[in-house]
Order: structure tokens, then C-alpha cells, then sequence
């Protein structure tokens, strides 16, 4: 395989997986605000817990409408790019990105098109119901990407026939703990995002004293509040994951640590079982993408604590503008962490793609350079226009604030005011 080829695939892949990434953290953890926010609106009947549904579900809606663009790009990528993955692993892991597709395009698109046009059409424990199912199935999408992404990382539940790999053990393929607990650890990671996004965001409003201050005071509430419980968590099971990935991927936790006479030791013992080749990940990366994880973890972990104390007191809320400043700066901070800690996870098995079963090099599909250059200029263009395009509707839409909603706003407000009749 060219090796020019092989690296423009690779960049080609972490660019448009990543920047899909984004898209998803932050559409998981709204998803789920806002259900929150609906059913107290449904159960207490809160005028403003009703108007914050609305502007944070638009907010919603823009991000997993620009998303889902991005995430055709990557079930394309497969078959265009690693047509050696698919054909040697395709009937292991290709089943639940299947899975994914039927759950994202079908069942979670549909209940997320009667959400938006049910509003005043269905009765509210109906119009609740249909956020909860476009939240589970969120998550439901989540984790058939992640057994996928499990399989690639830890391969369980098969056996190989001749050039391929066949499926034997559905309950190991679907318990694979590196599905498990990386699934709860990014959907504790997409809270921790959609809070930081909504303190962000409110804090603006209250820095530029919009008046809506009682609105946004209470929605930077919500956010502050999810975001250091969510943190914990977040942590917590990220470091449940350093154990099983230690006995499965041992290699990525020396580069981690690097630990150069343990390095050395596995690299022997993989000669002797693969062959002569360079089996050690770049331990820069590896080691970066951590420290920059964790790093940025630890300053959110400061503002958030910081933040759920001055919480507590209303005129802090309403004035404390250099508090607001730091809210609004922090907006990228959790899209960081996530980048990073998907840096360290993908990076600290190379140079496998399923890990001690084949290699990345033998996995390219065998195109040249020269198309494979067109192709990640063509993806690298789309996909930057539409973060863009994204970043532009949503900041646009935050700033407009809940009255300038398109989303559930009642008939009468949006229908044209009829022609004046003239009158002799």
C-alpha cells in the first residue's frame, strides 16, 4: 500500500470523525436537558419552563440537523476508504453500524419530526412522551456506534474463516467492556457539554443584561447544577476504563505512562507473534490526548464547583460579570476534553484497526494518492463550511433569545396578519 495514501486516509478519517464528534456531544447532552426541562414543564405546567423547552430544543434541533450531514460522510468512509476492514471484519461490526443507521435515520428522525410539528397538535403527555423516545434513541444510537468502535478496539465473540472474521458470541459482542463503559463515559462527557453550552450561553444574556434576566438566571442555574454531577461521573467511569483497557490494550496504557522497558517488552513479544514491524503507537499523541483530557477536565472541575456555590445567590447570578466572562470563554472547553480523550483512545491502538487482527495499512481500500487527496479536500471543505454554517445558526439563535423561537410557537403568532380592506 502507498504510503502516501495510507496517511491521507488516516487524516481523512480523524478529521471528518472528529469533527463529527462535536456534533454528537453536544446533541446527546441537549437531548437530554431537555426532556428534563419539558417534563417539568408538563407536570407543573411552568410558563417558563415552557419557553426554555422551546429555545433550548431550537438550539437542539439546529445541531443534530447540521449533524446528521456529517454523519453520512462516515458510513461512506468505510466502504470508500477501508474497503480491507469491511471486507475482513464487515460481518462483525457491520451489523450495528446497520443497527445505528435503522435507529438514528428511522426511528429517531420520525419521533423527532413529530416532536417539532406536534407542538399544539398533540396533548402535552403525548408531545412528552416523543422527546423521551428521541432521547433513548439517541442514546441507543450511541451505543451501536460504540460496539462497533468496541469491536475495532477489543475484538470479542468471533473466530476467523479463512480471509474474514464471522460473528460466534452476540452477548460478548454486545457486553464488550470496551462498549460499556466508554458508552456511559461519552454520555456523561455530551451532559457535561450541552450544561457548559447552557451556562454559557445564559451568562451572555445576563452579561449583556437582556431582559430576560429571570429566564436565563434560571437556565444558568440548570446548567451549573448538571455540570459538576456530571463531571463526576463523567470521570468516574473514565477511570473504571484504565483496568480492562490494561489487560486488552496494554500497549496504550505504556505509551500513556510511557513506560519505555514495558514498551520494549510488548514490542518484542508482538514481533514474535506478527512478525518483524513497528508495533508502538505514538506515544506523543497517546500521551497528549490524555494530559490534554485531563487537564481540561481539571479547570472545568474548578469553574463548575465555583460556579454550583455562586449559584445559590440570586444578585451574584444577575451581576457578577467577570463570572459571566468565564462561563461564556468555557463554552469550548468540553468539546476540547472530548477531542482529546477520542485522541487517546484511537491513537493508543495503532497500528491496529482491529486490534491484533489486522493492521490500518491493510485495511485502506487500494486507491491512489491523487484520489484520496481529492477526497479529504472534498470532505475537509463540506465538513468545515458546515461547522460554520452550525456555529453561525446557533450563536445566532442564542443571541436572538426564547422570544425569537420558531419552535413551538402557537399559530396565531406565526400566521401573516391579513391585507387591510379599503374602505369607502
Amino acid at each position: 500500500m502507498n504510503a502516501e495514501t495510507l496517511e491521507l486516509a488516516r487524516l481523512q478519517f480523524a478529521l471528518t470523525a472528529g469533527a463529527h464528534f462535536l456534533f454528537v456531544a453536544l446533541t446527546l447532552g441537549l437531548a437530554t436537558i431537555v426532556a428534563c426541562i419539558q417534563t417539568r414543564a408538563t407536570f407543573s405546567r411552568s410558563e417558563v419552563h415552557a419557553r426554555m423547552t422551546r429555545f433550548w430544543g431550537q438550539l437542539y434541533v439546529i445541531n443534530y440537523a447540521v449533524g446528521i450531514v456529517t454523519g453520512l460522510v462516515m458510513e461512506f468512509q468505510f466502504g470508500m476508504s477501508w474497503s480491507g476492514l469491511t471486507h475482513f471484519a464487515g460481518n462483525v461490526f457491520g451489523a450495528s453500524l446497520a443497527m445505528e443507521t435503522l435507529v438514528a435515520f428511522f426511528i429517531e428522525s420520525t419521533f423527532l419530526g413529530l416532536w417539532i410539528f406536534g407542538w399544539h397538535r398533540l396533548n402535552r403527555w403525548a408531545h412528552l412522551a416523543l422527546i423521551w423516545i428521541v432521547t433513548l434513541t439517541a442514546y441507543a444510537s450511541a451505543y451501536w456506534i460504540l460496539v462497533s468502535n468496541g469491536f475495532l478496539q477489543n475484538p470479542v465473540g468471533y473466530r476467523v474463516d479463512g480471509d474474514t472474521l464471522v460473528l460466534t458470541d452476540l452477548g460478548a459482542l454486545l457486553t464488550n467492556h470496551s462498549t460499556i463503559l466508554p458508552f456511559w463515559h461519552i454520555l456523561g462527557g455530551a451532559l457535561v457539554t450541552a450544561s457548559f453550552f447552557m451556562a454559557g450561553i445564559s451568562a451572555f444574556h445576563l452579561f449583556r443584561r437582556t431582559p430576560e434576566q429571570e429566564f436565563f438566571r434560571r437556565s444558568l442555574r440548570i446548567g451549573v447544577a448538571t455540570s459538576l454531577p456530571a463531571l463526576m461521573f463523567t470521570a468516574s467511569v473514565g477511570g473504571f476504563q484504565f483496568g480492562p483497557t490494561g489487560e486488552s490494550q496494554p500497549m496504550k496504557i505504556a505509551a500513556y505512562t510511557r513506560d519505555h522497558a514495558e514498551m520494549d517488552r510488548l514490542q518484542a513479544e508482538m514481533v514474535a507473534q506478527f512478525g518483524p514491524g513497528d508495533y508502538l503507537p505514538p506515544v506523543a499523541w497517546v500521551q497528549g490526548g490524555a494530559i490534554t483530557m485531563l487537564g481540561v477536565f481539571g479547570l472545568m472541575l474548578m469553574l463548575s464547583g465555583a460556579s454550583f456555590l455562586l449559584m445559590w445567590f440570586r444578585p451574584v447570578v444577575l451581576r457578577f460579570r467577570l463570572w459571566h466572562l468565564l462561563l461564556i470563554a468555557a463554552i469550548p472547553m468540553p468539546f476540547i476534553a472530548m477531542i482529546a480523550g477520542w485522541v487517546f483512545r484511537e491513537m493508543g491502538r495503532q497500528p491496529w484497526v482491529v486490534t491484533g487482527l489486522l493492521r490500518v495499512e491493510d485495511a485502506v481500500s487500494p486507491v491512489s494518492s491523487g484520489a484520496m487527496l481529492a477526497s479529504l479536500i472534498t470532505f475537509s471543505v463540506l465538513f468545515g463550511v458546515l461547522i460554520l454554517v452550525n456555529y453561525w445558526l446557533l450563536a445566532r439563535q442564542a443571541a436572538r433569545g426564547p422570544d425569537e423561537v420558531a419552535l413551538g410557537r402557537p399559530e396565531a403568532e406565526t400566521r401573516p396578519e391579513p391585507a387591510p380592506t379599503a374602505t369607502f
